[in-house]
């Protein structure tokens, strides 16, 4: 059987980092469905740039992240037996 990359544990540890990535998305889709501010090409573009980014980079992070406490979890299992 395969063995999951992130187990339980590992899930709850990174909720810390789901919530923002939610609310991003939350504002990208707000943003696209509602254009407050009209659609200037200039400034709408440079929004998405900048909050699609910051939910690209922060899931990149979040999966290192649980890959790293995943890593730490199984070697602290091993030392303890």
């Amino acid at each position: 059987m395969s063995e999951k990359i992130f187990d339980r544990e590992t899930m709850l540890d990174l909720t810390v980092n789901f919530i923002p990535l939610g609310i991003l998305v939350f504002f990208i889709g707000a943003f696209v469905l509602f254009p407050t501010w009209g659609v200037d090409p200039l400034v709408t573009g440079l929004q998405f740039a900048i909050v699609g980014v910051t939910a690209i980079l922060l899931t990149i992070l979040t999966y290192y992240a649980g890959k790293a406490i995943s890593t730490a979890e199984k070697e602290m299992e091993r030392e303890h037996e």
